[in-house]
């Protein structure tokens, strides 16, 4: 999303950083890729990757829609889309309830459930195993999420310590990507990048009782998942759809045949499918 684009650097009232960040305001003062400044950054403040996730009213009194940024790699962005992850993504459900940061690792989240250690013994294999997730301020009244992902399974005390070192610099550069991100993908009115991907099978589930008259909270009791989790649905599927609200989506859906109103889901499916439960087993006694 950011990389064909000349990005605008915030308004001059934000640009108190730390020399470590300043790689991303040449990167933005050139308008070259942010991808590589980034990922630099990251890597010097201990990590791995990074990851970007906002929802919210591109404009007043619209509905909201779901951007991502990361330097991942595309094929776990998919997983963790096709497999509904975000649903049991502990860094995601911490950031509904706190603006605290949450250091987490393999150890620290592993034990609420099936599906959550599920995930996070997926996420480990694709090199997401530990880090830290910030909550950032929006004024558009968004859900930004900020990830630093580490390959590393524990985080020990020395580990700790470097985190405690470096977290006003994780947090700066959250709030410093969310203001750029803000002024050149929002303001600017660019689609989001998930436009055109296909639903994910939570995702249909949700529009398809939406097509039969549900609500949020119906839907939310017949999936077993929080009604606010319903409405992140909704959003990830408006901007796949380029819809601007839940029946422009149902209708759009409905057209191209990826819902039918005669239909209504089956029971709920885990996030993970059974054939991974033998490589989860065998790469959680390498941990």
């Amino acid at each position: 999303m950011l990389e064909a684009l000349g990005p605008d650097r915030p308004r001059e009232s934000a640009r108190f950083l730390p020399q470590v960040l300043s790689p991303l305001v040449t990167a933005a003062d050139r308008g070259e890729s942010l991808v590589s400044a980034v990922a630099a950054i990251v890597r010097i403040l201990g990590f791995d990757s990074f990851m970007y996730g906002t929802s919210l009213c591109p404009r007043p009194g619209g509905e909201e829609k779901s951007y991502v940024f990361t330097t991942l790699p595309s094929e776990w962005v998919t997983r963790y889309d096709q497999r509904a992850y975000i649903e049991v993504d502990p860094r995601v459900l911490h950031t509904f309830d706190s603006a605290m940061p949450l250091v987490w690792d393999q150890h620290s989240e592993r034990g609420r459930n099936a599906a959550t250690d599920a995930f996070l013994m997926d996420a480990a294999l694709h090199g997401v195993a530990s880090g830290v997730t910030i909550a950032i301020y929006c004024a558009r009244e968004g859900h930004v999420v900020v990830a630093f992902n580490s390959a590393q399974p524990a985080i020990d005390e020395l580990r700790r310590f470097e985190i405690a070192r470096n977290i006003g610099d994780l947090f700066l550069l959250g709030v410093y990507f969310n203001e750029m991100f803000m002024t050149t993908v929002i303001e600017r009115g660019i689609p989001p990048s998930s436009q055109g991907a296909p639903l994910s099978p939570q995702e249909k589930k949700c529009l398809n009782f939406a097509a039969h008259g549900f609500t949020s909270r119906q839907i939310a009791a017949e999936l077993h998942i929080s009604e606010r989790m319903v409405e992140l649905h909704f959003s990830h599927l408006r901007s796949k759809l380029s819809a601007a609200n839940r029946q422009e989506a149902i209708a759009k859906a409905m057209a191209e045949g990826t819902i039918r109103r005669g239909e209504l889901p089956g029971p709920n499916q885990t996030a993970y499918q059974s054939e991974d439960r033998n490589r989860h087993a065998m790469a959680l006694q390498r941990l």
